[in-house]
């Protein structure tokens, strides 16, 4: 009798000690995709570029268009350039934001042609900024990774043109 109730009891301890060693388990945390799909997830950014044009010129900011591919090695490599570097990161916040994996729509937006990673400024009064180019003159609004002092300064520009301009 005695032997029944220690293997009872021997059970029973082991079977707690099982299911409270599940419940310690962390439960998996998914990442939720954003619409920053990794451009800068502290920084808030519009769905769709009629959104962007509409916040643009309602809250008097310019709108920065991030064209590129997840597929795309180099708008791999620029995404982490871009997200990582803080100067970028802060001058970020006065722009209203839109990165697309697809073509766009708006002819205005093509400018050299269809290309990734695309960078391209709209300042409130709706003009496409074609005067803000990167340094390649084949894909005049691409940039590289090692082209972020660039890119920060034709941030500033877009924000500078934006005063004088308007």
């Amino acid at each position: 009798m005695v032997k029944g109730y220690l293997s009872a009891l021997l059970l029973l301890v082991l079977s707690s000690y099982s299911l409270a060693k599940e419940s310690a388990k962390k439960p998996e945390v998914k990442k939720v995709q954003t619409l920053s799909r990794g451009w800068g997830d502290s920084l808030e950014w519009v769905q769709t570029y009629e959104e962007g044009l509409f916040k643009a010129k309602s809250s008097n900011k310019p709108l920065l268009v991030i064209n590129h591919r997840d597929d795309c090695p180099h708008s791999q490599a620029l995404k982490k350039a871009f997200a990582e570097h803080k100067g970028i990161q802060k001058l970020a916040e006065k722009f209203i934001l839109l990165n697309v994996v697809h073509d766009p729509t708006d002819k205005n937006l093509l400018l050299d042609g269809q290309y990734v990673p695309k960078l391209v400024f709209v300042d409130p009064s709706l003009v496409v900024r074609a005067d803000l180019p990167g340094k390649y003159s084949n894909h005049r609004y691409t940039y590289e990774p090692t082209d972020t002092e660039l890119l920060m300064g034709n941030m500033q520009k877009a924000l500078k043109l934006l005063k004088t301009e308007l």
